[in-house]
């Protein structure tokens, strides 16, 4: 037997205006029959391809310390550079470039949310 993952979930403070800001980013879309209206403490996305969810899920606490989890997102169209523009001017803060570390080419930025979650980009599949 084993398990598989239903949805990722994202905690946060503003379950509404972090759900938002994601599916700007990734292009995700509202789950039909699932409310998403600001001061809802849960709000769900989804990718229109894959079916993959993320649900912001308000707690009490702010973010810390370093995610022990994160997302590494791969432009769907476009190069990394184009990207990494488009991550900052939706209101990311980038917090560490890693490009090149392995060699021309290679590597990743990392960017922080509006609540501090990190994620990284990577290079193109092209």
């Amino acid at each position: 037997m084993t398990s598989f993952v239903s949805h990722t979930t994202v905690d946060c403070t503003n379950a509404y205006e972090l759900s938002r800001w994601w599916q700007q980013l990734l292009g995700y879309v509202d789950i039909e029959d699932e409310p998403c209206a600001p001061g809802d403490e849960e709000c769900a996305i989804q990718d229109p391809e894959t079916g993959h969810v993320i649900l912001f899920l308000e707690v009490p606490e702010p973010k810390s310390v370093k995610n022990r989890i994160h997302f590494d997102l791969r432009p769907r169209t476009g190069s990394q550079a184009d990207e990494n523009e488009r991550v900052l001017a939706l209101g990311a803060r980038q917090v560490a470039d890693q490009r090149g570390q392995y060699g021309p080419g290679t590597g990743w930025i990392v960017f922080a949310d509006p609540e501090g979650n990190e994620f990284c980009v990577l290079r193109a599949p092209d």
